[in-house]
């Protein structure tokens, strides 16, 4: 029977609590509560093998298993929102090449099926606030793009061609709705980020992928930067998942 050891993050008083399970690298489960998180998280880690399984991994989303808390943070800033200041004991962890290509593929799983509503959504759809507040699914989007590059940036530093790849995407979203190409540009543009962002990381050195990088108060390493670049995907690609179903 699978095991899974569970990375907790609290906000004041254990209220909003997010769960990483860090075997299952991009897994997460949010509650308003600690006790709320935690019970979600069975769900949410057979949501993330049905992902897998489809895919080729060797993963049996109806197998039973056990999961228990190693870790609990609950001082320190922005706390429940995916990313801890003192991060969590395997962030720090060496990343293998090996890793580094299971990492990428799922990446790029998760990156693929967001391909889907920017080539599928009408322009008006995608940019359309929804009733009860949030977020359009456009701004997701350029949340999720913006978002990688950061984390890149984190693990690598400058990036040839970054900025002008996420430019590509940001005008690609704020272009009129009216311009007749338009559905074309999104995708291409979104590919070509994370084509960038591959590529740069496929090339990181052995000492790009074991050492440290210090960014303010936070120690950031290859591992944390894909951890956070496979949760943030996942958890915003579930966000726009739900938000088409309630689509007319």
């Amino acid at each position: 029977m699978n095991h899974y050891d569970l990375y907790l993050e609290s906000g004041p008083k254990r209220r909003k609590t997010m769960v990483h399970v860090l075997d299952l690298l991009g897994c997460t489960a949010q509650g308003p509560t600690t006790e709320a998180a935690l019970d979600a998280t069975p769900e949410a880690m057979r949501a993330y093998l049905r992902f897998l399984q489809p895919h080729g991994e060797a993963v049996d989303p109806e197998a039973p298993f056990t999961s228990a808390v190693v870790q609990h943070v609950t001082e320190g800033n922005w706390l429940g929102n995916g990313d801890p200041t003192p991060g969590f004991a395997p962030d720090f962890r060496p990343l293998s090449a090996e890793d580094l290509r299971m990492y990428l593929r799922r990446l790029a799983w998760m990156q693929e099926s967001l391909l889907e509503p920017a080539r599928e959504v009408p322009r008006e759809q995608l940019d359309a606030e929804p009733a009860d507040g949030g977020r359009s699914l456009a701004r997701i989007v350029e949340h999720i793009a913006e978002s990688q590059a950061t984390y890149l940036r984190y693990i690598v530093g400058k990036v040839d061609g970054l900025s002008e790849a996420l430019r590509a995407v940001q005008t690609a979203l704020h272009v009129s709705r009216f311009t007749f190409h338009e559905a074309d540009d999104l995708p291409a543009a979104l590919i070509r980020l994370w084509q960038l962002c591959a590529s740069r990381l496929e090339a990181m050195t052995d000492a790009e992928r074991t050492q440290p990088v210090q960014h303010g108060q936070v120690t950031w390493t290859a591992r944390r930067g894909l951890r956070r670049m496979l949760e943030h995907a996942w958890e915003h690609g579930l966000e726009i998942d739900r938000r088409r179903l309630r689509m007319p």
